[in-house]
């Protein structure tokens, strides 16, 4: 079974961008209570006013796709749609491989230890 990933932006007018994520407080909090959620991160983007950065992940895609159809899914959508979104951009990923960036050897690399590094 494979983890699932979502990354992504949601941009809204800058000048509300804070509220919703304040007022997003309780229902991220809610997602991380749901089976199989070990990631739920939603966060200003210090680079770029108005944008907030999403990062979930998930144990599997069931898992993920019984939050899409649970309450604090449901319920984050309804809320931010308060805040007039520009431009939401969210992609999934299915996870085949996790390694650490860093090796033993405290050297950082952009590969797979099942790929050559050339």
């Amino acid at each position: 079974m494979s983890r699932v990933v979502v990354a992504g932006i949601v941009e809204f007018p800058p000048e509300v961008r804070d509220e919703a994520l304040v007022k997003s407080k309780e229902l991220i909090e809610g997602a991380y209570t749901e089976k199989g959620c070990i990631h739920y991160l939603w966060t200003a983007d210090l680079n770029h006013p108005g944008r907030v950065v999403v990062y979930e992940e998930w144990e599997s895609g069931a898992d993920f796709e019984a939050h899409l159809k649970g309450e604090w899914y449901l319920n984050m959508f309804r809320h931010l749609a308060q805040y007039n979104i520009l431009n939401a951009e969210t992609n999934k990923f299915r996870v085949e491989i996790k390694e650490p960036v860093y090796g033993e050897d405290g050297v950082a690399t952009g590969y797979f230890t099942d790929e050559s590094p050339n």
